[in-house]
């Protein structure tokens, strides 16, 4: 028999479970409406904010760097536009290996592209565009465009690039710029005050060394904002707004540019230093480290062969020797013995020493070159002999504090300021001196007998050629001194509003007037019958200097120096000091050539060409500048050319491909 249905108690059941279904919608509903409701009207301002910010997209605009100019106008860095291969990483419709395989088809893309457009992803955002190649070859640019519908998220840009377009000449001078690394951009994010990390926002490079790095703030510019709007994947759709970036300022230095080239021409191959000075207001006129190397290297990220190549190299190109190298100066150390004994009253201009070539103390006996002659001598003559003796007794007279305290008011053994980051102190020895270089109780003692070296020079005295050339600037003008500077205007591109950049006048040295013409007289006579005479043999203006020969290694007890047999790189430095013309001062310099022995031999003939150059209009004839690169030169033998008609080399080269 069949099962009889109760179809009045299915039917109540079914209105119960619709019921509860419903009630169940009605209350989904309800937290729905909550929510919406909660959204749209408590939170309305908070999200529509966040949904404003998630729609429009803030992109740096980095400006272009400024320019770099010598005192004439020759331009020293400037900017150059080259074709860039860009991936916009949010637009690929492949993943980012296979577009590069792909790519690497049409143009060369190495590892190191690829590792370098990784490290530039990690530190930007997905809509960014980011250069994979830089720069294209016409060539290139012409493949890629062919095949460009292939590649939806790539394309070429121009973008410009920084050039040195006088290659190495004057390197250690400007620096160069490179991509900011960890260590720096650590140090933005950590003492950079908002506005300077906000002008660094999309920037790559900073200035690394010289006076890219010491002016990087004015070289930088403004960075610029645009504004994107994005989709939800984050594809940028359209520019909404735009604010232009401000270009960096330009430099124009005191530097003569073709001044630079001749001297770095003048060394070839050898290594030293020379600055060149304006005494009358601090302007540095040439600021030669050599050898020199090529900054463009570094403006893109140097390979690693270059890079071992310049950092292995014996010579130590990479070393500024003008503000890093510390030298002792020899016998061009002198004038300034002799002028701090004037001014202490340790010796009158008329004392006379007996030099017998030898001077004995503590049972020690101090030489002399073989090239002195004995007899009495008085101030100016010691000077203009260049005596050993005579001042070996000044120095044994004076103590090593007194001559410290003499001689540090003229820049020795202190930083000058200029206008250049990392440079040394040097070392102008006291007693206070050694007991902070020296650990040990018996390194920290001063004994006499290391004083007397001093007044020759040696010993622990060591200076850059940068101080060298303040002291003698200082000396030349009776006490006058400034900061030495590199900068001399700073040009507004967008005013063209120049603004000056003054050396610091400093107090003057209390040196009296009587004392400076003993000491400007005797280096006067150095030049017409004394050590750097044949130099100087029939200049048309009188000038002031003083050679010297400092040990480059010391030499052991029993144990003779010879030049010949020595190894080259053991030989003695060749130094000069200088100033001209003697009546009014307009240029002092001070010069070292390395290991190249005698300062009248190398280093002398060097300042003649400056001196040449700037007061008489002469650049040295191709005869004169192969002498002195063998370092055999003595006065000019060819026939000088004017200075105005020498092209600066690299002026119109083509920017780099």
């Amino acid at each position: 028999m069949s099962e009889i249905r109760d179809i009045e108690r299915e039917l109540r059941g079914f209105r119960a479970r619709l019921a509860a279904a419903a009630l169940f919608v009605l209350f989904c509903f309800g937290l729905l409406a909550t929510r919406l409701v909660y959204l749209q009207v408590f939170r309305h301002d908070d999200l529509a904010s966040q949904a404003e910010a998630n729609r429009i997209a803030v992109v740096p605009v980095v400006p272009n760097r400024g320019l770099i100019l010598d005192r004439n106008g020759v331009v020293l860095a400037n900017n150059y536009s080259a074709y860039t291969l860009e991936v916009t990483p949010s637009r690929l419709s492949a993943p980012l290996d296979v577009t590069f395989d792909a790519l690497g088809e049409l143009v060369e893309i190495t590892a190191r592209d690829r590792r370098r457009f990784k490290r530039l992803q990690e530190d930007s955002k997905n809509f960014e565009s980011l250069p994979i190649r830089t720069k294209l070859s016409d060539e290139e640019v012409a493949r890629f465009v062919a095949q460009r519908f292939r590649f939806p998220g790539v394309e070429v840009k121009a973008r410009l690039f920084r050039n040195y377009p006088l290659g190495e000449t004057g390197s250690h001078l400007l620096g160069y710029i490179g991509r900011i690394n960890q260590a720096e951009k650590k140090d933005i994010d950590e003492n950079w005050d908002e506005d300077e990390q906000a002008n660094y926002r999309g920037s790559e490079y900073i200035g690394k060394l010289g006076l890219e790095q010491a002016y990087e703030r004015e070289l930088h510019g403004q960075t610029g904002v645009e504004q994107v709007e994005t989709s939800a994947g984050g594809r940028a759709t359209r520019s909404l707004a735009q604010r232009p970036p401000t270009p960096g300022n330009t430099l124009m230095l005191s530097v003569d540019i073709r001044l630079q080239a001749m001297v770095e021409k003048l060394y070839g191959d050898r290594r030293g230093a020379m600055v060149a000075i304006d005494p009358r207001n601090g302007e540095v006129l040439a600021f030669v480290s050599k050898p020199t190397f090529d900054p463009n290297l570094f403006v893109d990220g140097i390979d690693a062969d270059s890079w071992r190549e310049l950092n292995e190299d014996i010579d130590k190109p990479l070393l500024n020797r003008a503000l890093r190298g510390t030298y002792p100066p020899g016998s061009t150390y002198k004038p300034f013995m002799a002028i701090a004994a004037l001014d202490s009253g340790k010796r009158s201009p008329s004392t006379v020493i007996i030099d017998n070539l030898t001077f004995s103390f503590g049972g020690r006996t101090f030489g002399s070159p073989d090239t002195d002659r004995p007899g009495p001598k008085d101030m100016r003559t010691a000077i203009v002999t260049s005596s050993n003796v005579y001042f070996y007794s000044l120095a044994n007279e004076m103590g090593v504090d007194l001559i410290h305290d003499e001689l540090e008011p003229f820049g020795l053994g202190r930083k000058t300021d200029i206008d250049l980051q990392g440079e040394v102190t040097g070392d102008l020895p006291s007693t206070a001196w050694k007991r902070r270089r020296f650990s040990k109780p018996e390194q920290q003692k001063w004994y006499a007998g290391e004083t007397i070296s001093l007044g020759i020079g040696q010993g622990y005295n060591n200076f850059t050629m940068l101080q060298m050339a303040t002291a003698v600037s200082t000396l030349a003008t009776g006490g006058q001194r400034f900061r030495p500077r590199l900068v001399r205007e700073i040009e507004d591109v967008m005013t063209q509003e120049r603004r000056r950049v003054a050396s610091d006048a400093l107090e003057p040295l209390p040196l009296r007037r009587e004392h400076v013409e003993v000491i400007v007289n005797a280096m006067n006579g150095v030049t017409r019958e004394g050590t750097s005479r044949a130099a100087f043999a029939g200049a048309a203006y009188q000038s002031g200097g003083k050679t010297g020969t400092a040990q480059a290694v010391g030499l052991k007890a029993g144990e003779k120096y010879s030049q010949i047999k020595a190894d080259e790189r053991k030989r003695d430095h060749s130094l000069y000091i200088a100033f001209a013309p003697v009546e009014a001062p307009t240029v002092a310099v001070a010069v070292v050539v390395e290991n190249a022995g005698f300062g009248s031999m190398s280093a002398a003939p060097i300042a003649r060409r400056v001196f040449d150059y700037l007061l008489l209009g002469q650049y040295p004839s191709e005869e004169d500048i192969a002498l002195t690169q063998q370092g055999k030169t003595t006065a000019p033998v060819g026939t000088p050319r004017l200075a105005r008609d020498i092209p600066v080399l690299g002026t119109s080269a083509a920017p780099p491909q």
